[in-house]
């Protein structure tokens, strides 16, 4: 099969994601327009990330009153960006910053603030609502409030428009998609190894809804309401009789998990069905421990393919290498390794960077995501250089998606394996030690701050 008619069906299947052509901003034309996000000429992805970043910067600088005030300190504003070399210049904000909300109805007015443009109405019930209560009240007015698993102890809270999130959705599974070509066909039963997407607002649970779109009978291995609560008690270390009988429960429902997902494997093999595990890779790894116990192993070959992401969180250490992980499924999976790939996304952007297959480098989709590798005085480096991850998303509209994260990355001009165009990150992806960006994070915060004053007024 040709890549086109490949895309064409996949398209067919994502048509709802996709908004349409004549409501296509400079964002819409970076993100939907490339046949293959990973294969865009330089040339044409420089043109088509400068102009979604300059988009999307005047939006903001423009609708956000939060990210103006910020850009007036800085003495920054769209006028100084005037070309690709320009893009350094726009003022990031922090990945701490969106860790730091407030409780109850001031939650709601920090929402506020951070969005960009008009708010549906929205009426958030009781004096003093949880978050999640505060983001159902957002989510029932059409909004997608999503927030990060928390695994520092607290969540990353971050208020998308149902527009920019399904073209979050859209362009997670068009890289994947890319990168399993040709495997990828909608006959394939998928396991996904998260929440149920109908059931929480957590982003990396939420975020698999279009697999039921693009796949046959979708299993999800957490099947029940997923809320900020029970997320905290799944990361927590404390020794309570509510914790313990929490973690007990916990590690009965996951040994049943693990169960039903070789009961499923076991099925979809015998039918001669061709499968894909989609999630956590703790998840992969305990299926992997379990057959190990029972001497057991599948020869899935090239119908199985397994798509990880969200990283181990509170199982990092169980963490294997990648490379000893993928020899692991192909052992006792029988999944070969070009078939076993990695996902790294981030709750604050729409960017996915995706393994290729051939040497297992995360590709980023340059024709809007201006990415940037940071010293520890947040100047911009070289590549080959190690630092922390910074961004640009010229896809985001709900917020500005100008980040500095906490992740630590090396950044290759291409990739030294495959042929596709574009920079990668290296494989290993690590979390920044020590101290936290935080001057800049206060500053931020202090703008926020001062228009809920406002607002209340």
């Amino acid at each position: 099969m040709a890549y086109a008619e490949y895309l064409s069906r996949f398209e067919d299947l994502a048509s709802r994601y996709i908004p349409k052509r004549e409501d296509w901003t400079p964002s819409e034309e970076a993100v939907f327009g490339p046949p293959d996000p990973y294969r865009v000429p330089k040339d044409e992805a420089d043109r088509m990330r400068y102009r979604a970043v300059k988009h999307q910067f005047e939006r903001h600088y423009r609708l956000n009153r939060m990210y103006h005030d910020f850009c007036k300190e800085a003495k920054v504003s769209p006028d100084d960006v005037r070309g690709l070399d320009d893009l350094d210049k726009v003022p990031l904000i922090p990945s701490e910053f969106f860790k730091d909300c407030p409780p109850g109805k001031d939650f709601a007015l920090w929402l506020g603030n951070v969005y960009t443009g008009e708010l549906p109405r929205i009426k958030v019930s009781g004096r003093s609502p949880s978050h999640d209560q505060v983001i159902d009240s957002f989510n029932s007015a059409g909004m997608a409030v999503c927030y990060s698993s928390g695994t520092g102890g607290r969540h990353t809270f971050m208020p998308r428009d149902m527009r920019c999130f399904l073209t979050n959705e859209y362009a997670m599974a068009k890289g994947v998609i890319s990168m399993f070509f040709p495997h990828w066909n909608p006959h394939m039963r998928g396991y996904l190894l998260l929440p149920n997407p109908f059931k929480t607002n957590l982003f990396a649970g939420r975020l698999g809804t279009i697999f039921f779109d693009i796949m046959r009978d979708v299993n999800v291995a957490v099947d029940r309401k997923v809320d900020t609560e029970l997320i905290r008690l799944s990361m927590s270390e404390g020794h309570s009789m509510k914790d313990r009988a929490f973690k007990y429960i916990a590690r009965r429902r996951s040994e049943r998990t693990v169960q039903d997902i070789i009961t499923w494997i076991e099925h979809n093999q015998r039918e001669g069905h061709e499968m894909a595990l989609v999630g956590a890779p703790f998840l992969v790894h305990s299926v992997i421990e379990r057959l190990k116990q029972e001497g057991r192993t599948f020869d899935l070959g090239e119908r199985g393919c397994v798509l990880t992401g969200g990283g181990w969180k509170v199982h990092e250490s169980k963490r294997k290498p990648e490379a000893e992980f993928r020899r692991e499924v192909e052992e006792f999976l029988g999944i070969p390794p070009d078939h076993c790939i990695d996902l790294y996304g981030m709750v604050e952007g729409n960017g996915w960077m995706t393994q290729c297959p051939e040497g297992h480098h995360l590709h980023i989709p340059h024709s809007y995501m201006h990415t940037m590798v940071l010293d520890d005085e947040y100047r911009p480096v070289g590549f080959g250089e190690t630092g922390r991850l910074a961004f640009l998303d010229g896809s985001m509209g709900s917020y500005p998606g100008f980040i500095i994260t906490s992740d630590r990355v090396r950044m290759l001009e291409h990739c030294p394996v495959c042929d596709r165009p574009g920079p990668v990150l290296e494989p290993g992806v690590t979390r920044v030690a020590g101290k936290e960006s935080r001057g800049c994070a206060e500053e931020v915060r202090r703008m926020v701050s001062s228009d809920m004053r406002r607002e209340a007024r």
